[in-house]
């Protein structure tokens, strides 16, 4: 029988992006980020008029911060620990939602932290994904770990026997993304890894008995 499978996403699940692109818009690049009260495509302004950014120019910013700036993003509290721990008891993959030419650049980003693991890159809703990646490992068991609520929902049309964690560690918009599980989209909603860890190694051990 084949290893268990772990598939997680990176971006504030392994480590902090909105913080470290926050701070460099707001240090060099002449724009505030505030996600208050806001989605976050209104959430960036100009710091000279205070206008919202036209959407190709968060892209822009986004694009630039993947290609430039990734050295700035540090590890969520236990991540590293917690992934690695996933590793003595299953396989462990990283779905991100970047651009195919950024792969290398994420395993990279991820070894040089102390994580080693496949990456897959992806654009758009993750379900597919998630299935190409189960056809090519046939795990006994798979579990899928994101911080955002619309790949969540996409597994569960796509893959609805994975298991399903929403996570986000990053607690500056952990309170304000649509929730997964609440809308019956994941298993369960743990925003840290202290409790995160025990419920996923109770997931793993259920094809174990």
């Amino acid at each position: 029988m084949n290893r268990p499978l772990i598939i997680s996403d990176c971006d504030e699940v392994l480590l902090h992006m909105v913080v470290p692109f926050k701070q460099w818009l707001e240090e060099d690049q002449g724009v505030n980020f505030d996600l208050t009260d806001n989605t976050f495509l209104n959430a960036l302004t100009w710091q000279e008029s205070g206008a919202v950014l036209e959407q190709e120019d968060v892209w822009h910013f986004l694009r630039s911060f993947f290609d430039t700036e990734m050295y700035r993003q540090m590890p969520i509290d236990g991540a590293v620990a917690g992934i690695n721990r996933l590793a003595e008891q299953a396989d462990v993959v990283i779905l991100t939602n970047l651009q195919d030419k950024r792969r290398e650049m994420r395993a990279q980003q991820l070894a040089e932290h102390g994580v080693h693991a496949e990456v897959f890159t992806n654009q758009g809703p993750k379900g597919p994904a998630l299935k190409g990646i189960l056809d090519r490992y046939q795990p006994s068991r798979a579990i899928f770990i994101d911080d955002l609520a619309q790949h969540h929902k996409s597994a569960a049309e796509t893959v609805p026997n994975i298991s399903r964690l929403h996570f986000c560690g990053e607690p500056i918009i952990a309170g304000q993304i649509d929730c997964a599980h609440q809308a019956g989209h994941a298993h369960a909603r743990i925003d840290n890894w202290a409790h995160a860890l025990p419920w996923l190694l109770k997931e793993l051990e259920k094809d174990l008995r």
